[in-house]
């Protein structure tokens, strides 16, 4: 804009200086050339207040900005979500990335084999996805602040999985969630989840409350997380367990994503938010009595993506001395980058460990990939994965160099076919080989 004015001001001086003798031509002319220029400073203004107060009026109605359409620059862009892991996720407002070092205490560690996981990348923005349903309403978006898709809801009814989960005594839950204010009127700034047997019950109604029969176990984040465990049925004694846990580092605050976790052990549950433990109960489920089949959202305002359920303990110490091979799903990853995630530091503690007793044993590091992306790129990534895994059980946990080797196959090794957004996660993994 400065290069045009300085033109139009040098074209002012010139018409002035050659049209001396014709002055009401010069007068003319000049006034043409100044309304001109105030017509294009004019133009140039309205649109900087435009975008300013566009700016300002955006903070103030979202805070956390959503998307109907596709955003490249918040998908992902020439590779796949979240290579050797099931879970992918931006990182934290801000650009902080919350250190490894502090999950110290995570002792989380997700189930060997993937029954569900969706991260929404199968169905077009704006729609419901595919693999749930609902009594209310819901719609896959993208953000401005986290990469990939995520389903929002804002209601006071609920979402749950469309088909029913076959669980069996242990299995790991874990989600990504952004809380993001309360239905309009409502005062409602939480959300809840719930895992639910249901029996003679609809997956919309009341589940299974006292007097409904059926089993649930349900968190509520309003302002503090709390959990009620329900069961009213003929074949096991009756149940009401309820509590909730206080501490200010618990308290989820607007437009920021968390990292939700749940290991169930038989009758024992176990809930994490981020690296913290905030509910440890022994006996939160009758002894067998019960087996959930559902995993329902509702009565609130949040967004949620990577939804992950795995079952089966991994034997880390066995498959990987004994049977010379472990194959790992619990290390996790920045998205298209080699960034290993802090909620990976529960899995690599259990390898380091095995390690640490077995000094003698030295071990090759591959990552792996699903096929969406370009199998160069895939391959690339999936080599600096391994690499970085070897640098953090390196650097963190204190394992010789030398013990340790790096590579990376890319999409090239699939277990499963890259056809569903399950199979998917099961091809996104860490490979240990006893070499």
């Amino acid at each position: 804009m400065m290069n045009t004015l300085f033109k139009l001001i040098i074209a002012i001086a010139m018409v002035s200086l050659t049209l001396n003798a014709e002055g009401q031509i010069k007068v003319d002319f000049k006034k043409k050339i100044e309304n001109e220029v105030n017509k294009r400073v004019n133009k140039q203004v309205d649109k900087t207040i435009d975008k300013t107060f566009d700016t300002v009026e955006d903070s103030i109605a979202a805070g956390l900005k959503t998307s109907g359409s596709t955003d490249q620059t918040a998908g992902t862009q020439g590779g796949e979500a979240a290579a050797g892991a099931a879970v992918a996720e931006g990182s934290q407002a801000g650009g902080q990335q919350t250190a490894l070092e502090s999950y110290s205490k995570y002792d989380f560690i997700p189930g060997e084999k993937v029954i569900f996981f969706d991260d929404f990348s199968q169905d077009a923005i704006g729609d419901f996805p595919a693999l749930w349903n609902t009594n209310g309403s819901a719609e896959v978006v993208t953000t401005n602040l986290f990469p990939g898709n995520w389903m929002k809801f804002v209601m006071d009814e609920c979402v749950w999985t469309d088909g029913l989960l076959k669980l069996p005594e242990n299995y790991t839950i874990e989600f990504d969630i952004i809380p993001i204010g309360g239905l309009e009127g409502a005062g409602m700034s939480g959300w809840h989840m719930r895992l639910m047997q249901a029996k003679n019950v609809n997956a919309w109604d009341a589940g299974s409350a006292p007097g409904q029969g059926g089993f649930q176990f349900k968190v509520e984040y309003f302002g503090r997380p709390s959990y009620h465990t329900w069961l009213y049925g003929t074949e096991c004694e009756k149940s009401n367990l309820s509590g909730y846990v206080e501490g200010e580092q618990f308290k989820e605050k607007m437009n920021q994503k968390y990292h939700i976790a749940i290991w169930v052990q038989k009758t024992r549950i176990r809930l994490y938010q981020d690296q913290n433990k905030i509910i440890d109960l022994p006996r939160a489920f009758p002894a067998g009595c019960v087996k959930p089949d559902r995993l329902r959202f509702e009565y609130g305002a949040a967004m949620i993506s990577n939804v992950r359920i795995a079952v089966g303990a991994p034997d880390t110490r066995n498959k990987l001395i004994t049977e010379g091979k472990l194959v790992t799903y619990g290390i996790y990853f920045e998205v298209n980058k080699d960034v290993v995630k802090p909620e990976s530091y529960g899995t690599l503690k259990e390898i380091a460990a095995v390690l640490q007793e077995n000094p003698d044993v030295r071990v090759k590091i591959v990552g792996h990939t699903d096929s969406d992306g370009a199998d160069a790129s895939n391959l690339d990534l999936s080599k600096r994965r391994g690499a970085s895994v070897k640098n953090e059980l390196v650097k963190t946990f204190g394992i010789d160099a030398s013990r340790l080797e790096s590579d990376g196959m890319g999409e090239s090794q699939p277990v499963a076919p890259n056809d569903t957004p399950a199979n998917k996660a099961l091809n996104r993994r860490v490979e240990l080989i006893k070499l």
